[in-house]
């Protein structure tokens, strides 16, 4: 009997030190994943016609032959893969390029799976010649605005209207303040060198922003994303808007490119034209994001393109692979998109 008693009593104190240790385990010590995703979405319209926009090739009876049914399955579509990108916990936050109003936000959280994640918007109408904007999507559990604006590029032509940049800024669950800012350059149409100028003065206006930011909070979080229409080593990116390539080397505030271990290579990149990859897709991140471990930072993961396989087709023009798009030119295909997402993954 004493025995008994014995052995129950090493049982219940093996037992508490066991309950004693989890709060070391799943308390400060603990890793916490944070993922932030920008996916340019391939003209995600809806098909009905909006007065204020030039939308007809994408309206019910327009020459693309645009209806509710294509709009429901690309829906689908974007869902499966922002779910498939966080390992079935999708990412805590979700920036886009290329939709065209809230409506198409609110029919993407209300129609497909990710209704279930709790979902907010955050969208602001833009003056670009085709009616698409930039816009971005967070859990509200994870993240906390505190304001947001559209930063207005003004170009030197004043004819040529181009997509704002959407700033937001807000808190993550470790109360650390995160400045983001999603992008949509002007694109290469009509050629690299006759359009550069325009991405120059978006790169020019962003980099003034950054500067009033890191001016007043010199270990400022900022990670800029987007669709750049430029490359990481092209002027617009790497001289004007002063991101580096590769890691800082000290915590001094600069900005930092993330997409350089994808640069040069043949079968890599983010969209693909004329059967070269290239990565105009990019996470930008300022330097305090990567040394101060206390707070939120980088993880060991970085950034990456995420391309499972279901994104991707046989290229049969050239070699290789290209993303599975909606539209290849005036013919729907019924794809993904003509660009991969990029991933961000931080912790804390």
């Amino acid at each position: 009997m004493i025995r008994q008693l014995i052995l129950i009593i090493i049982l219940l104190a093996c037992c508490f030190q066991t309950l004693g240790d989890k709060p070391e385990k799943n308390g400060k010590n603990e890793k916490h994943e944070y993922r932030i995703m920008f996916y340019n979405l391939e003209n995600l319209f809806d098909p009905f016609h909006d007065t204020l926009k030039n939308d007809y090739e994408f309206v019910s009876g327009g020459v693309m032959g645009w209806t509710w049914k294509k709009f429901n399955r690309k829906l689908q579509y974007i869902s499966k893969v922002i779910v498939d990108a966080g390992g079935w916990r999708p990412p805590e936050i979700v920036a886009f390029s290329e939709v065209e109003n809230r409506f198409v936000l609110i029919q993407l959280l209300k129609l497909t799976p990710l209704e279930r994640f709790n979902y907010r918007i955050i969208h602001e109408e833009s003056p670009d010649q085709r009616g698409i904007d930039v816009a971005m999507i967070y859990q509200r559990d994870k993240f906390t605005e505190l304001n947001h604006k559209s930063i207005h590029i003004t170009m030197s032509d004043s004819s040529i209207k181009t997509r704002d940049i959407l700033y937001v800024k807000g808190l993550t669950p470790s109360n650390d303040t995160l400045h983001l800012f999603v992008n949509h350059w002007p694109s290469r149409t009509g050629g690299v060198s006759i359009t550069m100028n325009r991405r120059k003065e978006a790169a020019l206006t962003l980099r003034h922003i950054v500067d009033s930011i890191s001016k007043a909070q010199p270990d400022a979080f900022i990670v800029i994303m987007g669709d750049f229409n430029d490359e990481p080593a092209d002027e617009s990116i790497s001289k004007y808007l002063d991101a580096q390539i590769g890691l800082p080397d000290s915590p001094v505030f600069r900005l930092n490119n993330l997409m350089y271990p994808y640069m040069n290579k043949w079968d890599t990149g983010t969209n693909k034209f004329r059967g070269q990859w290239g990565i105009l897709d990019q996470f930008i991140i300022s330097s305090p994001l990567v040394f101060n471990k206390n707070s939120i930072h980088l993880s060991n993961q970085g950034a990456e393109i995420f391309a499972p396989p279901y994104l991707l087709q046989r290229d049969e023009k050239y070699t290789g692979t290209i993303p599975f798009r909606t539209y290849n030119g005036m013919r729907y295909q019924g794809g993904f998109s003509d660009h991969l997402p990029v991933l961000l993954h931080l912790e804390y």
